[in-house]
């Protein structure tokens, strides 16, 4: 599919959509970043179609597919749509989800260029990110070294870095399980500061989840400067703006606020930018190119990760909170063996064989499971928006289950549910789906949050956890000492990120389907000051992921032509 003779020139897919090459800044014949100057506050607007989806399960729900797939379908029936996606990250890409391109016909062309480098954003924010790190580390050096005279000989105010308060991590975009714990300066004297460290991935960086939510270029430079880097020895913040490194962070990600266009396997046009994890960040492609996509297109339609308990409840109480930008529909992404594997009878894992039963007909096994499903119908309808199901179908997949689950939805208050196709049929395969969309659309509907900014930070913590179906949060000693803290040093008024396993709607991996009579135990709490959010983690949140027995690494290699082979 790379090399489908179905693509165009990224110039005329632009041109189509009134983006004019002196917007482009072209990178080979298929991708382009698209200038910020194009943005137009007063153009006119198009709609927002917001894809989730239920709990996911490691069979996969199929949204990326499917929000491509709607993209495609609204052109296909005369109405002009933009995708907009984040940029997948090497470490699955190598190790065991594989790409994020969406597949079949309702895929990012070319699918390579997406899931390696495209136009370098995340490298990009790895070195801005590293040289924070190693900034902060030769001050602490240096601040050793000459003790009181550190002052006299360099005109600098000793920061008296704690450097037991280091917070932050220096990162790489693969997984690599062997850095999580590292010691760094090992030997001291001209080696450093020896100290305890640690790795995460790219995607983790506070910077990845800033780029999300920059609305330009100046602001990305404030937000940026905000970034607390460590403490000093009184515990007060040190912040990248304090160590002076800020402007050369920014310098160095000048060219990742900028969106990159591409094309789907019909050349509906998509803007790739940013890829933050839904867990400790908020999970949604940027502000910048949906800003971008509504002022060019009819309707734009993004994806939001993991389940409406992840990313869709971020993109409301972060990403609108934060720019305003409203979903017109929320869409449900379902498929009849995920709801199955969400009845909770199974213990599946990724890379085993799926249990017979799933594959098989089982209406009753699928009652069990449309449970899960009723509840993010539940959960999308609090912000006040119309829910639309895709049901992301399989050739297997039996008329009278189809049509039980069709019912299950619009009895849970679904405003309709069709069938997509997208994988086998394209926009072809959505078009039925984008008629439902785009009519539901039209019905004017204000967003409703969780929760206001004034109110205190427990208090949001507690209303999240109930949305969940928590009697209540239960805060650790740490947790409590650091709520106060960050309240005392006027924080309170951030909206907050629940850290918390995406295989649940509570905090426990272990409990499936619609898990009832639990609590939710928050460890500790961790601003994002530049950002703009507050992590609150509950459980143990994996940051460095790691490489398992069957990588998808070992599948991908280079033929004698030079094309890439065994990457999807």
């Amino acid at each position: 599919m790379a090399s489908s003779p179905s693509l165009k020139p990224i110039q005329e897919i632009a041109q189509r959509y009134g983006i004019t090459s002196e917007y482009l800044i072209p990178y080979g014949p298929s991708m382009a970043k698209v200038d910020l100057s194009l943005i137009n506050s007063q153009a006119s607007k198009g709609k927002l179609v917001l894809v989730s989806s239920i709990t996911p399960t490691p069979l996969g729900e199929g949204k990326t597919v499917t929000t491509i797939g709607l993209s495609q379908g609204f052109n296909f029936i005369g109405k002009s749509c933009i995708a907009c996606i984040r940029q997948p990250s090497l470490g699955p890409v190598f190790g065991v989800k594989g790409g994020a391109a969406g597949g079949g016909k309702a895929q990012v062309l070319p699918m390579e260029k997406l899931n390696l480098h495209l136009t370098g954003d995340i490298h990009a924010i790895t070195a801005a990110h590293n040289l924070a790190a190693a900034a902060l580390d030769a001050r602490l050096y240096h601040e050793h070294r000459l003790g009181d005279q550190f002052t006299e000989q360099t005109g600098l105010p000793a920061l008296n870095i704690d450097m037991n308060h280091i917070l932050w991590k220096r990162v790489v975009d693969h997984n690599d399980r062997a850095l999580r714990h590292i010691t760094v300066g090992v030997g001291g004297g001209v080696n450093g500061v020896e100290r305890a460290d640690g790795y995460d991935i790219t995607a983790a960086s506070e910077l990845m989840a800033i780029l999300a939510l920059s609305e330009d270029l100046k602001d990305m430079r404030q937000r940026i400067g905000r970034v607390i880097l460590a403490l000093d020895t009184n515990g007060k913040p040190i912040t990248a703006e304090r160590l002076e490194v800020a402007g050369a962070m920014t310098v160095l990600m000048k060219d990742a606020i900028q969106p990159t266009l591409m094309q789907t396997s019909e050349n509906t046009p998509v803007l790739i930018h940013a890829g933050p994890f839904a867990n400790i960040a908020h999970g949604n492609s940027s502000v910048i190119a949906d800003r971008i996509g509504l002022q060019q297109a009819d309707y734009v339609v993004t994806e939001a990760g993991f389940g409406s308990d992840m990313g869709m409840e971020k993109f409301f109480n972060i990403k609108y909170r934060q720019s305003g930008i409203k979903p017109s529909c929320v869409v449900l992404v379902a498929t009849l063996r995920s709801l199955k594997a969400n009845s909770g009878k199974f213990n599946i894992k990724p890379g085993q064989p799926l249990p017979a039963e799933i594959a098989e007909s089982n209406v009753e096994l699928l009652a069990q499971g449309c449970e899960n499903l009723g509840w993010h119908i539940a959960n999308a309808k609090r912000y006040g928006l119309p829910v639309v199901i895709a049901i992301n179908r399989f050739p297997t997949d039996s008329g009278e289950e189809l049509e039980y689950l069709r019912k299950y939805a619009l009895s849970c208050g679904a405003q309709g549910v069709e069938i997509s196709d997208a994988f086998a049929a394209g926009g072809a395969g959505t078009a039925k789906l984008a008629e439902l969309v785009a009519g539901v659309c039209e019905k004017q509907q204000e967003v409703t949050l969780l929760y206001p900014d004034n109110v205190s930070l427990l208090e949001k913590v507690q209303t999240l956890v109930n949305t969940y179906g928590a009697k209540q949060a239960v805060l650790t000693a740490q947790a409590s000492d650091q709520l106060a803290q960050l309240e005392k040093a006027g924080f309170g008024h951030l909206p907050l990120c629940i850290a918390k396993t995406p295989l649940s709607i509570s905090a426990d991996p272990a409990l499936k389907n619609v898990p009832k009579d639990f609590t939710v135990t928050i460890s500790s709490f961790r601003v994002s000051a530049g950002a703009g959010f507050i992590r609150a983690y509950a459980g143990n949140i994996m940051t460095m992921p790691g490489l398992g027995t069957l990588p998808a690494y070992r599948n991908i290699d280079i033929d004698q032509s030079g094309e890439i082979i065994g990457l999807s």
